[in-house]
């Protein structure tokens, strides 16, 4: 018996000291604690994942009455007695005592969250009450700023190996000259160098070798197309709607084209977000300097590449959605907010209320999507104006200084026996509605002359009317009223004119609209004034304009011809049939009667011949005013304060309406906007406010992203609470305000960056740099990373001399394989190797995505995608050994080299190696080709000609070498 108990008390003794030495195991990983607890990056982090699910912001999910996410909710009262933090005493403070208690019901986190606080969490706690408890703002909401001694020494790499200092870590060596033009090539222009500039940089000696090889990928045209990609994933770029029948997005890629334009030009960082917002709005507007089109407006097409369902039952629902993705892409992209979780409630863990969604709800239901003249230009717009001066003059000449009366008329409450007045145009102006686009001018055709081309001769006076022939047909413009309230069962407009239309918008719901909503879509197609009537009876109760359009939509594309116009007299809202008669307007009659008792119309001698001059110029002047290319883009509707809809329901809008403006938690956030319209350039102008915090911080961490493969913040789109703190807070300021002081240049930016220490280290690390920093957070070495799926694509082009660097223009459609089926499907299929375009220029249809981009991780468009997942499966190995497209470019790159004559074995594996992994081969690599060689002849030999052999060998090879993780990786 005293043996066992000898043998039962060793095993207690083994098992205690097991039991110590995991402690000490654990406590070996335990970090010392600060010498000062900061509250942003070591409390609020322990906080948000443990503690704000049941005592956040949301009072309906809040338990016991407490609040964590103040400083007033935490040191506040508690029911039961005592208080939650009792600044500098840890053991008044219930909060120590909560996470500290053995009890399951007095613990916190309670035990069934499966929340577990660490020992070192505990202590944080406890060591920060002691210290005071100090309260901040969340880290990303407070101004960037830097101790004022930095502000002439500070750099990258001073921040860099500070930290590195810190954390006990030793940098490795620089990457050799291969593996940097290689590097900077991928990531400035998303493609390869080319042999003849490795060989240029790698024999260049001098002192500056590195930068003139930056600049000169900078520099190139490609640099647009690389940069472009990444911020098209910000915007969910696609060209079709998807759904049912997967719509084009017309002019999709002209969106996508004006962004090349826009990074190769270096357009300013806040000249591009004002484009994004209210590019249509800007008083002062950008245009190309090379051929004068108007480039501001086409940023607005953003907004528009949401996701579009057919024929939806409740278009109000449909629009809250559609509302609900902008204000998403638009807060996530240009404030890496997480707004959207605001719709419902306020935010559970960001000072983001409900109001403040609310607000921009407004601002984006106050917008209208609308077909733009893409080709819109100074000339046309000098034209245009030049036009009208000239018609001026040929009206002052002809009517002297009898001037039109104004007619004042108040919208949707001008009852006229059994129906209403939505627009008159019968007098001198459009009653309130607004033209965009150049057609219908800024007034009526009250009053204007018609003079015989010929003679000069005075044939009438024109009666008023809305018209998009002032200038010529074939001008595009558009007529909008403002919103009302549906109240009766018909719509009703009087219009003429030749390939046009006539649209009732319910809800801002236009697109896609057969079968149910296909009735609210007239096309206009007669000479004479016919009334077009709108059943609408269904909707009552709903908000609704009217839009008048020279042009048609056909499968929901738009289309302007040379002789397409429309003319309207007026627009109103009935019951039962069309009123038997509508009241004139006296200011029109009155205003005709007096040009004709003045002129004496009725003397048919009447002309005016010096006008045939001025009659001529404006024919000839109107010519290059027609035009058939459009984007689908935005422009500005009239204000709507939107209510809050509880829960996020938009059957059940409060009573109060909330001003539109920006975020309440950031600058100017607390201003209404004042603008008659969207009141989306002033929303432009307070992202842009100079107190702002985000919109610089967010853009160059994006930057930092692409370039290292991992943001300084490593969540890119979410500043938020529960996104990831930055692993160089004063490096990402220090950014951030270099980015403000130099104009917002990008180029400039990415060239202080690639210029740095940092980057051009060595991917090479070692087992004490793995063990201390595994995720090589603080870049002691260059993060290995994996290229972008179009990257990869657009590599194998260059490699195999197949890519046709043409830029610009039109998608190459989709190669469709015999799997790819379904709705929306196209007739044709696109090329292989898609005219060998880059990736960028391949057609994005929602429905039918190409599977390579895919494989590779191309984000699906429909939200916003900072940072793309890097998954590593097999269906990418299966993609780069079976693809068609890849084994053909294989076999072309096989066919260039067996065509080369006098090289020698080893200068063929040379030639595939410097153009593949931008090297020559070592000794031991060209062993190796050789034996592979070898083996793939004797397979093959039996079977084919020697010729055949020959380049099937090599094709083999070629294959292979796209296969290795040298050509899939930066190394």
């Amino acid at each position: 018996m005293n043996l066992i108990k000898k043998i039962k008390k060793l095993c207690t003794l083994f098992i205690l000291c097991l039991i110590i030495l995991s402690c000490n195991n654990s406590d070996s990983s335990y970090e010392p604690l600060p010498k000062t607890v900061d509250f942003n990056f070591h409390i609020r982090p322990i906080l948000v994942q443990n503690c704000y699910l049941c005592h956040g912001p949301d009072p309906s999910s809040r338990e016991a009455d407490l609040r964590l996410d103040t400083y007033e909710g935490a040191t506040a009262a508690l029911k039961e007695g005592g208080f939650a933090v009792v600044p500098g005493k840890p053991n008044k403070s219930q909060l120590i005592s909560r996470i500290n208690h053995q009890h399951e019901d007095q613990m916190m986190p309670p035990p069934e969250t499966n929340n577990k606080l660490t020992q070192r969490e505990k202590d944080l706690l406890e060591k920060w009450i002691k210290q005071g408890a100090e309260w901040k703002r969340h880290w990303s909401f407070i101004k960037p700023t830097y101790n004022e001694e930095l502000k002439n020494n500070a750099s990258i790499d001073y921040f860099i190996d500070k930290r590195l200092e810190e954390k006990g870590l030793d940098k490795v060596p620089l990457a050799n000259k291969y593996s940097l033009i290689r590097r900077v090539a991928y990531l400035l222009t998303g493609l390869p160098p080319l042999p003849k500039d490795i060989e240029n940089y790698v024999s260049d000696s001098s002192e500056d070798a590195y930068e003139k090889m930056v600049d000169n990928y900078l520099n190139s045209s490609a640099y647009g197309e690389r940069w472009a990609r990444h911020w098209m994933d910000l915007v969910r770029y696609a060209e079709t709607k998807g759904h049912e029948f997967d719509y084009t997005i017309t002019g999709a890629w002209k969106y996508r084209d004006y962004l090349i334009r826009a990074f190769n030009d270096d357009v300013p960082y806040d000249q591009l977000l004002k484009e994004h917002l209210a590019g249509d709005l800007l008083a002062q507007k950008r245009y190309n300097t090379k051929n004068g089109i108007l480039e501001s407006q086409l940023g607005t097409a953003f907004y528009t590449f949401g996701e579009g369902t057919h024929s939806p039952v409740d278009i109000k629902q449909d629009e809250s959605n559609r509302i609900d993705n902008m204000i998403d892409v638009t807060t996530k992209t240009f404030q890496g907010l997480t707004v959207s979780c605001a719709k419902c409630h306020d935010h559970k863990f960001d000072p983001i209320t409900a109001a403040d969604y609310y607000a921009l709800y407004g601002v984006m239901e106050s917008t209208r999507f609308t077909p733009l003249d893409s080709d819109l230009s100074t000339s046309k717009e000098l034209n245009s104006k030049e036009i009208l001066k000239i018609q001026d003059y040929i009206k002052t000449i002809v009517s002297g200084k009898v001037q039109p009366k104004k007619i004042n008329q108040k919208l949707n409450n001008y009852p006229v026996g059994d129906y209403k007045m939505i627009g008159d145009f019968r007098g001198s102006d459009f009653d309130g509605w607004v033209s965009n686009g150049i057609a219908f001018g800024k007034n009526s055709t009250l009053g204007n002359p018609i003079i015989d081309k010929k003679s000069g001769k005075l044939i009438t006076f024109e009666k008023g009317k809305a018209s998009s022939k002032v200038l010529d047909t074939g001008i595009f413009g558009t007529l909008r009223s403002p919103d009302f309230v549906l109240d009766s069962d018909f719509i009703g407009v009087r219009a003429r004119g030749d390939k046009s239309t006539v649209r009732v918008i319910i809800d801002n719901f236009q697109l896609i609209q057969n079968p149910i909503y296909g009735d609210l879509t007239k096309g206009v197609n007669s000479s004479d004034w016919k009334n077009y009537t709108f059943n609408v009876g269904a909707w009552k109760g709903q908000k609704a304009y009217i839009e008048i359009l020279s042009g048609e939509y056909q499968r929901h594309n738009f289309n302007l011809s040379e002789d397409a116009f429309i003319e309207a007299q007026y627009a109103i809202s009935y019951n039962s049939e069309w009123p038997s008669k509508i009241v004139e307007n006296t200011n029109s009659t009155s205003l005709i009667a007096a040009l004709n008792t003045k002129l004496k119309l009725g003397d048919i001698k009447t002309s005016f011949p010096e006008l045939i001059t001025a009659i001529y110029s404006t024919k000839k002047l109107a010519k290059d005013l027609q035009n058939s290319s459009f984007i689908y883009g935005v422009s500005d509707g009239f204000s709507i304060n939107s209510p809050v809809f509880n829960r996020g329901n938009h059957n059940e809008p409060s009573k109060d309406s909330i001003p539109r403006r920006f975020l309440s938690a950031l600058p100017l956030g607390d201003v209404a906007f004042k603008s008659k319209g969207s009141g989306r350039l002033e929303l432009a102008n307070a992202m842009l406010d100079k107190e702002n915090p985000l919109t610089s911080r967010v853009m160059v961490n994006r930057l930092w992203h692409h370039l290292f493969g991992r943001g300084i913040v490593e969540t890119v789109d979410n500043f938020g609470l529960q996104g990831k703190l930055p692993s160089h807070p004063e490096l990402l300021d220090h950014l951030a305000i270099k980015f403000q002081n130099e104009g917002w240049s990008i180029k400039k930016m990415i060239k202080y960056i690639v210029t740095s220490e940092a980057f051009k280290r060595s991917t090479i690390t070692d087992d004490e740099l793995s063990k201390k920093d595994p995720n090589n957070v603080y870049l002691a070495s260059f993060p290995l990373r994996r290229l972008e799926s179009e990257a990869i694509r657009d590599g194998i082009l260059v490699v195999s001399e197949s890519l046709n660097d043409s830029i610009y223009g039109p998608p190459v459609p989709m190669y469709l394989t015999e799997f790819m089926q379904g709705r929306g499907r196209p007739g044709e299929s696109g090329p292989l190797d898609g005219n060998g375009r880059r990736s960028i220029y391949q057609e994005v249809r929602r429905n039918f995505l190409e599977p390579m981009m895919t494989t590779f991780d191309r984000p699906m468009p429909f939200t916003t995608f900072g940072k793309r997942d890097v998954t590593n499966v097999p269906s990418q190995s299966l993609i780069l050994m079976n693809d068609p497209f890849v084994i053909a470019q294989a076999e072309i790159m096989a066919k260039k080299l067996v065509a080369i004559n006098k090289l020698s074995f080893n200068q063929k594996i040379e030639w595939v190696y410097i153009r593949a992994f931008s090297r020559k081969p070592s000794e031991s690599e060209i062993s190796n080709a050789s034996q592979f060689i070898s083996q793939l002849k004797e397979t093959k030999s039996t079977v084919n000609s020697e010729a055949d052999v020959n380049l099937e060998v090599w094709k083999e090879y070629c294959h292979s070498m796209f296969n290795l993780k040298e050509f899939l990786y930066l190394i």
